[in-house]
């Protein structure tokens, strides 16, 4: 049997932690739901931010809720170049030695000495999910990308994630997406 999974793309975003985002929006402000997302608890806001760069700036980049411990900037790398940061290719989290940049809300600004990203293509998956798939949590996969359009495509490097919390699904950016030609609901086959 094989394995299927829905593969959602990611457009650039910002996660922000609490102190963050009351420098940018204020003191006690809370973010404010404007859609709910696939995965559990995460939602679009109404908020939005300016990203600046080196070259060039982003005017108004949704941000993800919940707040987080740490404020991360998911760029693609086309959209890291475009505004002169450096975005390297990790799992969301690990911010060690990752890109810098500015932000900039109604209220005020921060310079965030690191936390910008281009997010490592990923599978959520529950732990019935990975049971049923014979998937483990870090396990590196690859995912073929069926198109019409004659550009057909299979994503290696892919890190399957592991949580009662997710919903089964795989997340690419914006550059991906636009490398496989990929339209709404597209279901990926994993291969092992």
């Amino acid at each position: 049997m094989e394995n299927k999974v829905l593969v959602e793309i990611s457009a650039r975003h910002v996660h922000l932690s609490q102190a963050d985002l009351e420098t940018l929006f204020g003191e006690g402000y809370e973010l404010t739901v404007k859609k709910e997302l696939s995965q559990p608890g995460q939602y679009a806001c109404n908020e939005r931010v300016k990203v600046i760069g080196a070259k060039s700036e982003f005017l108004a980049v949704s941000i993800l809720g919940p707040v987080r411990k740490e404020t991360q900037v998911e760029l693609s790398l086309t959209d890291a170049r475009s505004i002169g940061v450096d975005a390297p290719v990790r799992e969301s989290g690990v911010l060690d030695g990752s890109g810098s940049c500015k932000l900039v809300g109604p209220k005020g600004e921060v310079e965030i000495s690191k936390g910008v990203i281009a997010a490592k293509r990923h599978i959520h998956a529950t732990t019935a999910d990975a049971e049923k798939m014979g998937l483990t949590n870090g396990e590196i996969v690859s995912v073929e990308i069926p198109t019409s359009n004659g550009r057909n495509l299979t994503f290696g490097d892919v890190v399957v994630r592991v949580s009662d919390t997710y919903a089964l699904e795989m997340h690419i950016d914006t550059d991906e997406s636009n490398a496989a030609g990929m339209a709404p609901n597209t279901i990926g086959t994993i291969i092992k």
